[in-house]
């Protein structure tokens, strides 16, 4: 597997003729193992084991419509009402942390509209939060605590 700037965790992994899968815990069933998805298993663990976000909090690949087009969100974290809280891009290990990736979750935030971004590529992480005045981002390396979040 690809090491990534994480934590280590243990996952469910099996073969199924050519591909390897890996158990989704989230959505309850195994998916095709790519790197993109490798990044989004260790990055939803590390989020729900080291900065105690809420499983039942989170949704992974939610469709969305914008302008009668179907968009998929890698995840979407919920807050305790079950409004969307925080919309998460995941990229391969190999796809940097660009301009255009961060302009592609603001379009989400068009339908969304919510105050936090998460974008990683397994080695970079970076929490984007909204700036008081809505013009702009505060963008940080570090993913808080959820619960820091909702206070």
């Amino acid at each position: 597997m690809w090491q990534l700037n994480l934590p280590s965790y243990k996952f469910n992994t099996k073969k199924a003729g050519d591909n390897l899968l890996i158990f989704d815990s989230l959505r309850k069933k195994f998916v095709k193992l790519t790197p993109e998805e490798w990044v989004r298993q260790n990055f939803i663990q590390f989020l729900i084991q080291e900065k105690n976000f809420p499983a039942a909090l989170i949704a992974i690949e939610t469709q969305i419509l914008i302008n009668g087009m179907k968009k998929r969100c890698d995840a979407i974290v919920y807050n305790n009402y079950m409004t969307p809280y925080i919309i998460i891009e995941f990229k391969s290990p190999s796809v940097p942390i660009t301009q255009e990736v961060f302009d592609q979750v603001a379009v989400y935030n068009f339908k969304l509209n919510v105050n936090y971004f998460i974008l990683s590529n397994g080695y970079q992480h970076f929490f984007c939060k909204k700036n008081c005045d809505a013009t702009g981002y505060e963008i940080d390396n570090d993913i808080p605590n959820f619960k820091s979040l909702l206070s």
